[in-house]
């Protein structure tokens, strides 16, 4: 199959009849052979029956239904795994997203991008919602160094390939871009259109802000440490060592030839304090170790990722 869309679904029952229209006569005569992963997330609005509906009716929308509200990530998870194109387009129900820049982004696939992130230039969001995405998108792209405009914009596409190494929790759908390019993969950004919400409510709002903090924070660890845990953690270690030696050679010089007491000086307790703290760091890198190697070893994960090969046999 040529095309998988990804749509997670929470009380948008207003807006998927338009929905399906719109996917429909987007790729009516591109000649994709496509399908249409429709995931409900526990809606309550009678979604599910409209769901089922558009399914029976078209072999090519499909749906899975959770029993309770997971959230996006998970959504994408589960429409990601079900799905059997070469290339994965999620996008929102809320209709903001836009069916006619599908073939817009499967052709800069062609051109050998791994990832095609959607770009919403002129978004169509009030100035609250605005303003902390753009700053959310400043500092994800620098610490990562996958430069994008918006990383919120749920339009993107994904080669097959790209997905199946990446895991997705709490609310990492939005890093995917960021996890593809540790293994290698090539990005690119395209502006995308984005409309004003005609029916129902936004379910994004300034409480997933510290969720995506705290995400940024996972995702930073997983580009630079996920396989050399020690080296996070040792150099904290080293250099709390330092520190304490440092201070306590201040101590013992400020005993003997200022003649300080020593149980009266506060640098002791610094002292006891850093190296304590520089053991705490390199056991917790050590077991920070063993747990990379339970998990590359034990699932036989690799830790690098093979564009293709010439001429091997055994896989790479």
């Amino acid at each position: 199959m040529d095309l998988s869309i990804v749509v997670p679904i929470f009380n948008e029952s207003d807006n998927l009849p338009i929905l399906c229209e719109r996917v429909t006569a987007a790729l009516a005569e591109s000649g994709i052979d496509y399908e249409v992963i429709l995931v409900d997330d526990g809606s309550t609005d009678g979604s599910f029956e409209i769901m089922k509906g558009i399914a029976l009716a078209d072999r090519r929308w499909k749906v899975i239904r959770f029993r309770r509200n997971f959230g996006q990530t998970a959504a994408m998870a589960a429409g990601f795994s079900a799905a059997s194109g070469r290339v994965v387009i999620p996008m929102d129900g809320d209709l903001q997203n836009d069916p006619a820049d599908i073939p817009i982004l499967l052709a800069k696939i062609d051109e050998g991008y791994d990832v095609v992130s959607g770009w919403r230039m002129n978004r169509q969001d009030t100035f609250s919602r605005r303003l902390p995405s753009v700053l959310a998108n400043r500092l994800i792209s620098r610490l990562t160094s996958v430069h994008l405009h918006d990383y919120g914009c749920t339009l993107k596409a994904y080669r097959r390939e790209v997905l199946d190494g990446i895991n997705l929790y709490g609310e990492m759908h939005r890093f995917v871009p960021a996890l593809a390019s540790q293994i290698g993969a090539r990005v690119a950004e395209l502006p995308v259109r984005h409309h004003p919400r005609l029916h129902g409510t936004s379910k994004y709002g300034l409480s997933r802000t510290m969720r995506v903090v705290l995400d940024l924070m996972t995702v930073m660890f997983l580009l630079s440490y996920s396989t050399k845990p020690i080296q996070l953690f040792g150099k904290w270690g080293i250099y709390s060592f330092f520190a304490g030696t440092l201070s306590g050679a201040v101590t013992l010089y400020m005993k003997l030839f200022e003649h300080t007491s020593m149980n009266r000086n506060p640098l002791l307790i610094l002292t006891a304090f850093l190296l304590f703290m520089g053991v705490q760091f390199i056991a917790l890198g050590l077991l920070g170790e063993l747990n990379a190697r339970t998990y590359y070893e034990a699932q036989g994960k690799p830790i690098y990722a093979v564009r293709e090969t010439i001429n091997v046999d055994r896989e790479a």
